[in-house]
């Protein structure tokens, strides 16, 4: 244990020396404030330079407060899921390919406790960006709008998270099996697109699918109550990030035994 945790300690101040304790929770936070206050003052916007004809007037009907919030976690799904990405695809693949795992691996270290502990500080990353980028839109939904009560807020933070934490491990699942850190970054966005289109196509057959947690949190907001496939899609998502993780430790052991 005190093995992985020196490894976790590694990786956090390896991820603070790279300025990712920084930007990662700043770029969240501004993606959070955007959705707020561009719906508030979107009639000034476009009186502004809408270029209407004399007299004529906009009557834009005004969002709940719920609706707005709903909204905001909506920029949460496009910007933030490339932001995982982005800041997650080399986590692996660059040490690998720069020789520092092979460094780190000769010594007495388990390959388990190298991803784990890997997937775990980049975990807690995306958690706190998340948070402190969502309690923006919030507290600007609050005060521009009404405020929408705590436990709806950090329900529907919860399983947006989940969701975030299958796109993190499945990046981290390419980055441990691909050498380049730009492809395993594709292959990542790929895969998300592909299981987002197809689960919001087919909601109906695919209502478990860990997709779906956006749409659910989505809808804590709007009708203050937990929809009924909420648990088993959550569940369903706890097992992906299992097998990932397991798959990724697995994938990751022979490629290094083999090079």
């Amino acid at each position: 244990m005190s093995q992985w945790m020196t490894l976790l300690q590694k990786e956090l101040l390896e991820m603070w020396r790279n300025f990712k304790w920084i930007w990662v929770p700043i770029t969240f936070i501004l993606i959070g404030v955007q959705q707020p206050i561009t719906t508030y003052y979107m009639p000034q916007i476009l009186d502004s330079v809408g270029n209407l004809p004399e007299g004529a007037v906009i009557k834009i009907p005004t969002p709940s407060a719920a609706e707005v919030l709903a909204q905001g976690l909506g920029q949460y799904t496009t910007l933030g899921v490339l932001i995982i990405v982005l800041s997650t695809m080399g986590i692996i693949a660059a040490e690998r390919k720069s020789g520092v795992a092979a460094m780190i691996l000769v010594k007495p270290v388990s390959y388990r406790s190298f991803i784990t502990a890997k997937w775990a500080g980049s975990l807690l990353l995306l958690w706190f960006s998340f948070l402190i980028g969502y309690l923006a839109t919030w507290y600007y939904t609050g005060i521009l709008f009404e405020w929408v009560p705590v436990t709806d807020f950090f329900q529907s933070y919860f399983f947006y998270g989940l969701w975030f934490s299958v796109i993190l491990t499945i990046t981290l699942f390419f980055s441990a099996a691909l050498l380049a850190p730009g492809t395993a970054g594709f292959s990542s966005l790929a895969v998300v697109i592909v299981i987002s289109l197809v689960s919001s196509s087919l909601s109906s057959v695919f209502e478990w699918s860990p997709a779906q947690l956006t749409a659910y949190a989505n809808e804590i907001l709007i009708n203050r109550s937990i929809p009924d496939d909420t648990l088993p899609a959550s569940l369903i998502a706890a097992g992906c990030i299992l097998i990932l993780l397991s798959l990724s430790v697995i994938i990751f052991k022979k490629k290094e035994l083999a090079s």
